[in-house]
């Protein structure tokens, strides 16, 4: 054994430090090309453009870790912080564009309900505020209450004889007896409403007198509408000549020539006079409210007249009509 070998102690002689490179290639038959780069060199980054840190950490390999055994390069460590770091960027993202939806929809939603806010209130404004009653004196608003007033109890009392006859009906033995006499009744009703029976009760005489017009259809069609809305259940009307025409729901009215009224196709002159049977308290004021037919009829140059009377007849009788084809059911 040579020196070499004692100095080492491993039987193989001392490797002498190389004094500085060399061209000579290797002789192993399975040695890499020189040329080649080690993957274990990451690649120089283009001139002008510096090295990104996630690529030297990504492409790094530490060679104490390579060495260790149980130990993952620094490679893999670089990568997944930078995919770490990566999806931190994205979720911020997304939650800052989350965010943005969020506050437009709000701002979008506030805006509808400010929108219908101001049209609840418009319309409040709308419908409170009424023009005809806010420019009638106190006095008219008082009648009108009454007639409103009237009118609630004239339904109220109807609605107790209904509720009367009804008790009677099913009364049992008395039953019978009820239900004939609520047929009678109900058959004078039904005779005078469409006017095939003659009525009396209290009620009023309204008189139209003609100015410098004549009196218009349209002006007696409105008295007679606001006459049956304030309760009248029998009318008729009169010409200056006396003839009267009864006045029921299918009754209709036209301009003549001159101061001719036609009336189910029959003509009357002026002037003309209303007969109704009713409330005579709450028909006057009716007639009376501002803007109604009596207003209507002075702006034309007329006059309307209203008196009471305590027992007014209705004698005027309504044709029925002959029915051809309309049979009644038993």
């Amino acid at each position: 054994m040579s020196d070499e070998h004692r100095e080492t102690g491993t039987g193989w002689p001392q490797p002498a430090d190389p004094v500085g490179p060399t061209d000579e290639p290797d002789p192993r038959p399975d040695a890499p090309n020189p040329d080649e780069l080690s993957p274990l060199v990451p690649d120089e980054p283009p001139e002008g453009r510096p090295a990104e840190s996630g690529d030297d950490d990504g492409a790094t390999v530490n060679l104490a870790e390579l060495a260790s055994p149980g130990a993952q390069p620094s490679g893999s460590a670089g990568s997944s912080g930078g995919s770490s770091v990566s999806a931190g960027a994205s979720g911020s993202a997304g939650a800052s564009g989350a965010a943005r939806k969020v506050s437009s929809a709000g701002v979008m939603i506030a805006a509808l309900l400010a929108l219908l806010g101001f049209t609840l209130v418009v319309q409040l404004k709308t419908t409170s505020t009424d023009p005809t009653l806010a420019a009638t004196r106190q006095e008219d608003l008082v009648r009108i209450f009454s007639d409103l007033d009237s009118r609630e109890k004239r339904l109220q009392q109807d609605i107790e004889g209904l509720e009367d006859s009804q008790r009677q009906l099913r009364s049992g033995e008395q039953g019978r007896q009820a239900a004939l006499q609520e047929a009678t009744k109900r058959a004078d009703e039904l005779g005078i409403l469409s006017g095939a029976l003659p009525a009396r009760g209290p009620g009023l005489a309204v008189r139209f007198d003609p100015g410098g017009k004549p009196i218009r259809a349209d002006r007696v069609l409105d008295a007679v509408q606001e006459l049956r809305g304030a309760g009248a259940e029998a009318m008729q009307i009169s010409g200056g000549d006396r003839a009267s025409v009864r006045i029921i729901a299918s009754t209709y009215f036209l301009d003549g020539s001159g101061d001719v009224l036609v009336v189910d196709g029959r003509a009357l002159t002026g002037p003309f006079t209303i007969t109704v049977i009713g409330d005579p308290e709450t028909m006057r004021t009716a007639l009376n409210i501002p803007g109604g037919v009596a207003a209507s009829v002075r702006g034309d140059g007329g006059n309307v007249s209203v008196e009471e009377r305590e027992v007014a007849e209705v004698s005027a009788l309504h044709a029925p009509l002959k029915l051809e084809h309309a049979r009644p059911v038993s």
